[in-house]
């Protein structure tokens, strides 16, 4: 298959797209602005197929409006507290594009919001890859990234992000696609399970205190299956931009050698009948519930979207990770390959 120049950016940078399909009937649309999939529909048992995830309809606003909406987020996806961080006894001081106190996704031009380069491709895959020069947006070192998104089984999207470094720095990257299960106005009356004891409390700017708190009794528990409306006592909705700390109590190996997946999560449409099934290499997801999604551009279905009009579920490290030792490391040092696997898988 060859890649199609759909769209020209303001600063003449082109925007190719790449069409995937599966023999199944599964088709994916992925764009090299961000490593972006821009769209996925799955088939249905009951014949026809379904839309699975927000995008935009006119691939120039992705520059302006998508929201990091179907893109890889880097070179540290999530918070970062202060935009500090300390290496190696060397500090780094990064973009505060968090309301001028912290740094998210990478400080504000990560790389959801660049080019990346289509290496190759195929009938049921395509493989991006983007490099990121020493002191890009503060971070050290020069970082090599590979992105290979691919339609396996009959509807399973494999994600696979890999990355070097020549000298050590911190990498943290996570696939910030936007989900829906079904032609509903949002996502509250999706049922969600995540596979999680545990959470990572935050601050009143989403940064993690550095503890961990049960989800028992709380509007965190979705260790079974409920909707993701909830709402106070007050009766206003609780909302959630959240990190749970994964138990990966069920794995299984993955296509990369000397890796496991983890079942991670559940999402179900009681609307449409259609579930996907989230696994993953990483220890922690992120879930955002889109309650701050304002579009003012058209989606994929012709209307902008709102609030809550789809669900990001993003497997990663715990934010604030390199100022939080406790954790899991997110270091990444010369001869050492950075590797991340997820599958989203559909049925129904």
């Amino acid at each position: 298959m060859t890649d199609s120049l759909v769209a020209t950016r303001e600063d003449g940078t082109p925007i190719h797209e790449v069409l995937l399909r599966s023999p199944a009937g599964a088709e994916a649309r992925v764009i090299d602005w961000g490593a972006t999939l821009r769209d996925l529909t799955v088939p249905r048992r009951s014949g026809g197929s379904q839309r699975v995830v927000l995008g935009l309809a006119d691939l120039a606003d992705y520059q302006q409006h998508a929201s990091h909406m179907g893109a890889i987020a880097g070179r540290y996806a999530n918070r970062i507290s202060g935009g500090r961080f300390t290496l190696d006894g060397r500090e780094y001081q990064l973009p505060l594009n968090q309301d001028g106190r912290h740094s998210l996704h990478g400080g504000g031009q990560g790389f959801g919001k660049r080019p990346w380069t289509i290496v190759r491709h195929d009938a049921a895959s395509v493989t991006l890859a983007l490099v990121s020069p020493d002191g890009d947006a503060g971070f050290p070192g020069t970082v090599n990234l590979w992105c290979r998104y691919s339609l396996v089984g009959d509807a399973t999207l494999r994600i696979e992000l890999s990355a070097t470094t020549d000298a050590p720095t911190v990498i943290n990257l996570a696939h910030h696609s936007y989900f829906k299960l079904d032609d509903g106005p949002d996502i509250l009356d999706h049922e969600l399970e995540v596979r999680a004891n545990l959470m990572t409390p935050v601050d009143a700017d989403l940064i993690p205190d550095g503890s961990l708190a049960p989800v028992a009794g709380t509007p965190f528990d979705f260790r079974r299956p409920r909707p993701i409306r909830f709402e106070n006592p007050d009766g206003t909705r609780f909302w959630y931009d959240h990190n749970y700390v994964l138990r990966r109590d069920r794995r299984e190996p993955s296509t990369a050698q000397g890796l496991e997946l983890a079942h991670a999560a559940t999402l179900s449409s009681p609307r449409s009948g259609l579930s996907m099934q989230l696994w993953t290499t990483e220890p922690a997801l992120q879930v955002y519930d889109g309650f701050k999604l304002n579009t003012p551009v058209a989606g994929l279905d012709g209307n902008p979207y709102g609030a809550n009009a789809g669900i990001a579920l993003e497997p990663q490290h715990v934010p604030d990770s390199p100022n939080l030792p406790h954790f899991p490391s997110t270091t990444l040092r010369p001869g050492e390959v950075y590797r991340q696997v997820s599958e989203y898988r559909f049925a129904g």
